[in-house]
């Protein structure tokens, strides 16, 4: 009975490490990109811990956890309409719980408040940790992707 019991738990932690794909965590992203540019950033904020840090190039500083996040949405929330997102070279590193989505994105049509349409084009890390048997986003940084310099002084 020993040996069976022994066996049963090899096997369970070897299928709970092995019910994962990259493609999971894709999944998870393009889902919360999907409902950012219809204007809702909930879909991001679902996915986010409750300490999530994060930047992107218009923060002064990391921003520290989710509801802190949420305000700093909030102006953004029915404002964003984008036309396609496109995920480009997307990645994932996987080390246990932990698994890091690297990847480019283009924001084709994207618009804020009724203005001109633009395409927006990202450098994003994002770092996802299995938090009570879900994946969720603990740190997140944005970039623009080859941004112009600045030139004067």
């Amino acid at each position: 009975m020993a040996v069976l019991s022994a066996l049963l738990a090899v096997v369970s932690c070897t299928l709970a490490a092995s019910d994962y794909s990259p493609e999971d965590i894709i999944a998870l992203e393009r889902g919360a990109l999907d409902r950012w540019g219809k204007g809702d950033p909930e879909g991001f904020l679902e996915l986010m811990s409750e300490d999530e840090t994060y930047f992107d190039p218009m923060t002064e500083k990391r921003i520290d956890g989710r509801e802190a996040l949420r305000k700093y949405f909030a102006p953004f929330v029915g404002k964003i309409r984008i036309e396609r997102v496109e995920i480009m070279d997307p990645k994932v590193q996987r080390q246990r719980d932990l698994a890091v989505l690297t990847f480019n994105l283009a924001d084709y049509g994207a618009q804020f408040d009724g203005g001109p349409k633009s395409t927006a084009r990202w450098n994003c890390t994002e770092v996802y940790q299995r938090i009570d048997g879900k994946w969720k986003i603990v740190h997140s940084h944005w970039s623009y992707t080859k941004p112009e310099p600045k030139t004067g002084g």
